[in-house]
């Protein structure tokens, strides 16, 4: 019996657009798109992301950012709110991206960041799709709560079906396809929702009467490989939810962390001083033996008896490099865990974790 494979696939919603909206109150409720200057129509470029509110005038991004223009000046004479155009803010976006990494890094071990605003983590040692869903929500839960944005979710049995169930429910969705479901799944989507079939290919299917994903099946691999290559016969597999491509960890040794799992969920507040005494001195022996002398930003995580989890980071005005100055830091975010500030309910604890960032 091999042991399940599960994957999560995190997404920003309508990111760029998302960040401005939080940071701009007064175009909260207003359809906006960040790209390309549109200069009254005439402008070049595209657009990057378009929130929910532009795209049901029919923007969405990658579109020509004159086309969006037209849209919008549509909408505007049947009496709606014209679009808010504003242009791209890469500094600011990429910096909140780091951010939302670092909550989804506290909550899942390996995670791959497919892009600024998507990552996909490995939840296999969740044990269960249920306890996977629990992470996600605490993920989720964690990015609304730190940056005040949503992201979407899929968990399925590897990276094509995770992604594929990211975009069902958005915006602030959660989805899950169970191994035994993936192919269901994809049976009834549009063959566009595969990756890897783009337009053309997609016109070359209609061609051959092939809309949905249940028509494609029809087609044996020897067929799909005659017609699309080494490509047809990834889509014959793609079709029937298999994917064994790995996630691949972004490898930084900008941080150093450990942590520990204990035998039985305590709150002992003298047990739980001395593990994370023996975490600290662990840590701040690899930080030497990794060639670093300082660290700026310490990050401590506390998972509770019911998986719930939760990530607390403080930086430092000026870097540290002592076992003592780390000690009285971690000690400091733990703390609130241990009494009623931040565990009202007194839920005893089942896992601690330290980690270092910012190393120097």
């Amino acid at each position: 019996m091999h042991s399940m494979r599960i994957v999560a696939h995190i997404d920003m919603d309508a990111f760029y657009a998302a960040v401005e909206e939080r940071d701009t109150p007064r175009f909260r409720g207003l359809p906006l798109a960040v790209g390309a200057d549109p200069e009254g129509g005439k402008g070049r470029g595209v657009v990057s992301t378009a929130n929910y509110k532009a795209r049901e005038y029919g923007i969405h991004s990658a579109m020509p950012i004159s086309t969006a223009w037209r849209l919008s000046e549509a909408a505007r004479r049947q009496g709606k709110p014209p679009v808010v155009f504003l242009s791209v803010d890469m500094k600011k976006y990429a910096e909140v991206s780091q951010r939302v990494m670092a909550i989804i890094l506290g909550l899942a071990p390996v995670v791959e960041e497919a892009g600024i605003d998507e990552a996909y983590a490995d939840l296999s040692f969740a044990g269960s799709y249920e306890q996977a869903a629990e992470v996600c929500l605490a993920i989720k839960k964690e990015i609304l709560s730190r940056e005040r944005l949503t992201a979407s979710v899929g968990i399925g049995p590897n990276k094509l079906i995770a992604k594929i169930a990211s975009n069902e429910k958005k915006p602030d969705g959660l989805t899950v396809v169970r191994e035994e479901e993936a192919e269901a799944f994809l049976e009834p989507l549009p063959v566009r929702k595969i990756p890897g079939i783009g337009p053309k290919t997609e016109a070359e299917l209609v061609r051959l009467g092939i809309r949905l994903v249940r028509d494609l099946k029809r087609l044996s691999r020897d067929a799909l490989q005659d017609r699309f290559g080494k490509r047809g016969a990834e889509f014959y597999d793609m079709i029937r939810g298999r994917d064994d491509t790995a996630i691949q960890e972004s490898y930084e040794p900008k941080s150093i962390g450990e942590e520990e799992t204990f035998e039985q969920d305590t709150l002992d507040t003298i047990f739980i001083g001395d593990r994370l005494k023996e975490l600290n001195r662990n840590v701040i022996q690899r930080l030497a033996a990794e060639g670093f002398t300082q660290f700026r930003t310490v990050v401590v995580k506390v998972r509770y008896a019911d998986f719930e989890t939760h990530t607390r980071a403080h930086t430092l005005p000026q870097p540290a490099d002592s076992v003592a100055a780390l000690e009285f830091e971690a000690w400091k975010l733990l703390l609130p865990f241990l009494d009623r500030r931040e565990n009202p309910k007194r839920k005893p604890i089942r896992l601690i974790g330290v980690r270092i960032e910012k190393l120097q």
